[in-house]
């Protein structure tokens, strides 16, 4: 068993409701607001979002890239020429960097797998063949030079059986072990375990107290959002946190629901990512006080209103929803807009929970968040939501 002996990080929990905490995560390239969401610029870019929005316009504090992507284009010695992803696509606050092993899922026809690693035919060129293995991953995270970066982990479904999940729950602890060795630089990133188990609560126990022995700086909650029951996920979501050290971050990977990031944090986790909010835009939907709501519903053609009721990002300060819907499906800028729009949205939802919490007002804050969001919904709040809600000690019946 190998043990991280070095962080590069500090995290600071400044007040708590029940299970739901705000803090202050400390990183090399500056101080992370949680609990926060991640927007994703999966090559070191989002599609109409520059930097300088992200930072200026938006006030993000770290984004989300892909080290298998990173790999394949720009390239390893690309980015360590730049001087690392920072440099290169010019962003002065916080990367993480997923390691690759969601790849092994969403690609799972152009790889295989095995104990050293997984083998991936790339799918830009299918003669290049290439072996990503934990060392690998680290090396290249490395040369990128992400604040944190996540270990190589087997990455599953919850969905799939119980002998594949026990599998790769046990290989992702494995494989953390050869990525504390392979590690060169943790007095400037920091690494990441990602627990596994699917929604097996006793699988996921076993897990954490494996993961917790290794004493990385931070830990993700692994292989969720595909496809699990809801409840299945809160209660997963929920025993991981009461598992996790108080005073380290935990990371749910993978959720860009609304909803799902609210939950999540009055749960006590502290982190979250998806491609949903970008994803989303191009398909013209946005985050909105009331739900997502999408362009092409004609009944909103003709709103002069911002976006979101009360939202203070670029796009709702300056544009109606009406301009932005008449630009939709025959000018880019719509998309550019309503990508801006939902990122702020989910980073701004969760720093108005921070500011609930450390106000005395959580309860009622996320009541009425719960109960707007969910207006237009013919069977109001989900059930779910309420039922996770009950474990935070906030009803809403």
């Amino acid at each position: 068993m190998q043990r991280c002996t070095v962080s590069a990080l500090k995290f600071r929990v400044q007040a708590k409701f029940n299970r739901c905490r705000v803090g202050v995560l400390e990183l090399p390239h500056g101080p992370v607001r949680t609990p926060v969401y991640m927007p994703v610029g999966t090559k070191g870019a989002m599609r109409g979002v520059l930097s300088k929005s992200l930072e200026e316009e938006i006030d993000c504090d770290i984004m989300l890239s892909n080290t298998y992507h990173l790999f394949l284009k720009p390239g390893e010695e690309m980015l360590k020429q730049a001087g690392g992803l920072h440099k290169f696509m010019n962003w002065n606050r916080n990367v993480l960097t997923d390691s690759g092993g969601f790849q092994i899922v969403s690609l799972g026809a152009l790889n295989t797998l095995d104990e050293e690693g997984v083998t991936f035919q790339s799918h830009l060129d299918p003669s290049q063949v290439f072996k990503l293995t934990p060392e690998r991953s680290m090396e290249i995270q490395n040369a990128i030079g992400s604040d944190i970066m996540m270990q190589l982990d087997d990455v599953v479904p919850a969905t799939v059986g119980e002998e594949r999940v026990r599998e790769a729950m046990h290989r992702s602890v494995r494989w953390l072990d050869r990525c504390i060795l392979a590690h060169k630089n943790s007095e400037k990133q920091n690494l990441f375990a990602i627990i596994q188990g699917g929604t097996d609560l006793e699988m996921r126990r076993e897990c954490c107290e494996e993961m917790v022995k290794r004493n990385t700086p931070g830990y993700a909650i692994g292989g969720m959002a595909g496809g699990e029951d809801k409840e299945d996920y809160w209660k997963t979501v929920a025993r991981c946190c009461e598992l996790l050290p108080e005073d380290k971050p935990r990371y749910v990977m993978g959720i860009g629901y609304a909803e799902d990031c609210m939950i999540s944090a009055l749960l006590g986790a502290d982190m979250f990512d998806c491609v949903f909010a970008t994803r989303t835009a191009r398909f013209g939907t946005a985050f909105t006080k009331y739900g997502m709501i999408k362009m092409k519903k004609e009944k909103d053609a003709e709103k002069f209103g911002p976006l979101s009721e009360g939202c203070t990002c670029y796009a709702c300060q300056n544009f109606s929803w009406a301009y932005i819907s008449s630009l939709f499906r025959r000018n880019s800028s719509a998309i550019q807009l309503l990508s801006i729009h939902n990122i702020h949205f989910l980073i701004h939802m969760l720093r108005d929970l921070r500011e609930a919490v450390v106000e005395g007002r959580t309860e009622s804050f996320a009541v009425e968040f719960f109960k707007n969001y969910f207006r237009d919904e013919k069977e109001g709040v989900p059930v779910w939501i309420k039922n996770a809600l009950k474990e935070c000690q906030i009803n809403m019946d």
